[in-house]
């Protein structure tokens, strides 16, 4: 399993940013992926999940404002996050599977996103 991700940076309040994340070494369009993101001194929060049936799954503080999507014939799943907040800041991270026990999961090396004017 390899989870790539790419599209964090540093942006202000209000803000977008696209993350995406390629994918390879399993059969990407049979399972479900995710995004989590941790803050220093925090375990791993969950964010976002896609189901291989193309349902979605939001944490309550993102709902609205982030939106998932899956390509299923680049591999690649993303995640537009809108309405930045500064609170959004965190290193992100794919996964493969969403919001199941974060110990086990297969996640890929992050990427940080920082809101900050």
């Amino acid at each position: 399993v390899q989870l790539v991700e790419s599209g964090g940076g540093l942006v202000q309040p209000g803000g977008s940013l696209r993350l995406s994340c390629a994918a390879s070494g399993f059969t990407f369009s049979a399972h479900a992926m995710g995004w989590a993101r941790q803050v220093p001194g925090k375990g791993l929060e969950w964010v976002s999940g896609i189901y291989s049936d193309g349902s979605t799954r939001y944490v309550d503080s993102v709902r609205g404002r982030f939106t998932i999507s899956r390509d299923n014939a680049k591999n690649t799943v993303y995640l537009q996050m809108n309405s930045l907040k500064p609170e959004d800041t965190a290193v992100y991270y794919c996964t493969l599977g969403a919001f199941i026990a974060t110990t086990s999961v297969s996640r890929g090396q992050g990427t940080q996103v920082t809101v900050s004017s």
